[in-house]
């Protein structure tokens, strides 16, 4: 399950992510203006429930974009659906490889969304 959590813009992230943390979350990333956290990824592979957490300022939210997009455009859906299996398989064990292997094909699905969701968000 994938979740984006929006803060003000004049908040510091990383009291939040102390506070996730604090409760069961790992820190994946950190960035200036992005942290990604999840709960669920262990050593021996994926937990029965995986939580992937993007904490993001207000108005940082091209994941809502990307998930609009697979909405609306089932093909791209089942798409998406066969890469990531295909990679679970391959990188169950290693979560930035396999986060790494599917960045591209996000990115370029979520400029596409921007592009027909102008301003949606």
């Amino acid at each position: 399950m994938d979740i984006l959590l929006e803060v003000p813009t004049e908040s510091f992230l990383k009291d939040y992510a102390d506070i996730l943390i604090d409760n069961g979350y790992n820190l994946m990333s950190q960035e200036d203006k992005r942290i990604s956290l999840n709960k669920g990824y262990t050593g021996e592979g994926f937990a029965e429930e995986v939580f992937h957490l993007h904490l993001r300022f207000v108005g940082d939210n091209g994941e809502l974009y990307f998930r609009d997009y697979l909405r609306d455009h089932p093909e791209v859906a089942k798409e998406y659906e066969a890469l990531k299996l295909s990679l679970w398989r391959k990188y169950e064990h290693n979560r930035n490889a396999y986060t790494d292997s599917k960045t591209e094909f996000i990115r370029k699905y979520t400029e596409l969304a921007k592009r027909e969701y102008r301003g949606r968000y």
